[in-house]
């Protein structure tokens, strides 16, 4: 007899039906599995074997061949134990095979436990584009599955439970999972606002402009001048995310295997910090069948690079296409992968190998030549990407000495963040523009008008400080941001000022 069994599979972020068919016939004991099925997937055979026996059913001992459909594109991974098994015994007839609107995802324990499985959120809002009804998933993945609308979802804990439910046993029910409310959102960190850090109001501002316009920032200072305290702060004083992010930077999560199974959407922008030893694999994504890499766990959120000199050069160039267009491809044997990688880039770094020229009382020990060649190992290409690049001081003892309350707090910076934000949201409407520090150049020429004094000023510091004109776009987007802050829809010389004040370290590095 033959058994037909909906499932689904997953290939970067596109995700396809599948159709499980097993043929149940002969005397003679062998199990195949055929479909282009990867080591993971050829391995069912033992788990569904001892997952049927372990859960009190009888395993036929006759000639298995399990077909996944399409044949002719790779499945990879454990989700097909499950379809597998009530395929299996559906064409054994220990149960009806189930309707053609019904699909199954999960891996097998030896005992026949249901496990979680990485990428359910994409295949359950595939299940619901190609008109399936419902979905039974691991009782794990269940609240990420039951973010989707218009599917029912079913969270299964053990083959038993499941088997149980199907022939409508009354003590196996299965209740469908509920979704979180989509206006739910996770709490910020209370250990980390920016009114602990004392002193840096230049950095505490251009990092307002950032937030408030998207922009990529670097810092440059002595150690112990509070680069990463700053940088851990940023997502305080970002906006909250909207359901479409969530749901977008969720599914990128899921496929990577680290989202937390206790929540749904994720709410909160992703913050990542990666060690400077990181691979270029590693940052942008890899594996036969590529994964998500950091720049892509950063979608919607920060990634930041600590001591960005100590990267290695290939890692750093790595990110150059990427940061501008928000999106890496990655191609391997079995195909192209293309990942989202929206990123606010935030960097730290140093101003020479012992770490203290310019420091106000510890002398610098570097020669020149050494200063320079580390300085250099920033290319100028990666460094015209960065919008904001600004010098950190060390902080003067009469600031890390005062008082409680001394400091704004990261929901008074949030709220003039958010309001910049709004702004923006109404100018980009009807595009898929979110922030400034995406605009395109034709958006900068129309979104950016400068009154006389600041097109003046700009004609006469461009040639002085050898910009690029892709730093020249950089410029006006970081005014366009000041002015929003400002609530003023004319970019003016003071706006263009602060702005080409971030840009005082091109001289320095290149």
């Amino acid at each position: 007899m033959v058994s037909k069994v909906k499932s689904l599979g997953i290939f970067g972020m596109h995700s396809f039906t599948v159709e499980v068919e097993t043929d149940v016939s002969g005397t003679k004991y062998r199990f195949d599995i055929v479909g282009l099925p990867d080591t993971a997937v050829s391995e069912a055979r033992e788990r569904v074997q001892a997952a049927v026996k372990n859960s009190g059913y009888a395993f036929p001992f006759t000639h298995i061949t399990v077909n996944l459909a399409p044949a002719d594109v790779r499945k990879e991974g454990s989700l097909y134990d499950l379809p597998i098994l009530i395929s299996l015994m559906a064409a054994g007839r220990q149960i009806d095979c189930p309707s053609p609107d019904t699909a199954f995802i999960g891996e097998l324990s030896l005992a026949g436990e249901v496990r979680p499985v990485n990428g359910v959120l994409p295949m359950v809002i595939e299940a619901r584009s190609a008109g399936l009804k419902r979905v039974f998933v691991p009782a794990a993945n269940a609240a990420e599955a039951a973010i989707v609308e218009g599917v029912d979802v079913y969270p299964v804990a053990t083959v038993r439970q499941l088997i149980g439910f199907l022939k409508g046993e009354p003590d196996c029910a299965i209740e469908t999972a509920k979704p979180l409310p989509k206006e739910a959102s996770e709490p910020l960190d209370a250990l980390l606002d920016f009114s602990d850090v004392k002193g840096q109001a230049a950095v505490k501002r251009a990092l307002e402009v950032a937030a408030a316009g998207g922009h990529n920032f670097l810092m440059i200072g002595t150690p112990g001048s509070g680069k990463s305290m700053l940088a851990k702060r940023i997502p305080t004083i970002l906006p909250e995310m909207t359901f479409e992010e969530s749901l977008e930077t969720t599914k990128i999560y899921s496929i990577a295997g680290e989202l937390t199974h206790s929540g749904g959407l994720i709410r909160r922008r992703p913050f990542r910090s990666p060690h400077h030893t990181v691979s270029a694999a590693g940052l942008s994504g890899g594996g036969v069948i590529p994964k998500p890499g950091e720049l892509s766990l950063a979608h919607n959120g920060v990634l930041f690079l600590d001591e960005l000199p100590e990267f290695s050069r290939m890692t750093m160039e790595v990110m150059r296409q990427p940061i501008e267009d928000g999106v890496i491809t990655i191609s391997r044997v079995a195909g192209s992968v293309t990942y989202p990688c929206s990123v606010m880039l935030v960097a730290a770094m140093n101003p020479c190998p012992c770490g203290y020229l310019g420091h106000p009382v510890r002398q610098c020990t570097c020669s020149p030549g050494a200063v320079q060649r580390y300085i250099s190992r920033i290319s100028g290409p990666l460094l015209d990407r960065i919008d904001i690049q600004i010098e950190v001081l060390p902080v003067q003892y009469k600031e890390l000495s005062a008082g409680e309350g001394s400091e704004e707090t990261s929901a008074q910076i949030r709220e003039r963040v958010n309001a910049a934000r709004k702004r923006q949201r109404e100018r980009f409407a009807g595009t898929d523009v979110t922030c400034n520090a995406k605009m395109s150049s034709r958006q900068v020429r129309e979104y950016c008008p400068l009154d006389g004094d600041a097109e003046a000023l700009l004609r006469k510091l461009f040639d002085k400080l050898g910009l690029s004109a892709r730093a020249y776009d950089k410029i006006l987007k970081v005014a366009r941001t000041v002015a929003d802050l400002e609530a003023s829809d004319v970019i003016t010389a003071a706006h263009l000022g602060e702005a080409l004040r971030y840009r005082d370290l091109d001289k320095k590095i290149q």
